[in-house]
């Protein structure tokens, strides 16, 4: 299983932006999907994570409560993260994430660069 962000770039601050995670391969089901982001220097932060999507616990990271929203298309094997109202210390990279419920393993995408401009 293979993770490939895209969709990052450069976004004025208060603007929105629309992360995709595609997921490659498998077989693999869901167990949960996170978006993380780091910047240099810093340790990896969770921005968003949806533990047994569809019927599950919802969460995100206090700074981005209530402007980022991590969804999913099953048919596409795609997670999302639509992130709105951006702020300057938004600027990281983001990760995309996923364990898989059956052989219990955790897989990592690359990254997406988003730099936020004030």
């Amino acid at each position: 299983v293979t993770l490939v962000e895209s969709g990052g770039g450069l976004v004025q601050s208060g603007g929105s932006l629309t992360l995709s995670c595609a997921i490659i391969g498998g077989p693999f089901t869901i167990y949960s999907m996170a978006w993380y982001r780091q910047t240099p220097g810093k340790e990896r932060e969770w921005v968003a994570i949806d533990v047994r999507p569809g019927g599950g616990s919802l969460f995100y990271g206090g700074s981005v409560e209530g402007r980022y929203t991590i969804s999913k298309d099953k048919a596409k094997n795609m997670v999302y993260l639509q992130m709105d109202r951006r702020r300057a210390e938004g600027t990281a990279v983001y990760i995309c994430n996923i364990e898989d419920r059956d052989c219990g393993r955790g897989y990592w995408g690359k990254g997406t660069q988003v730099t936020v401009s004030s």
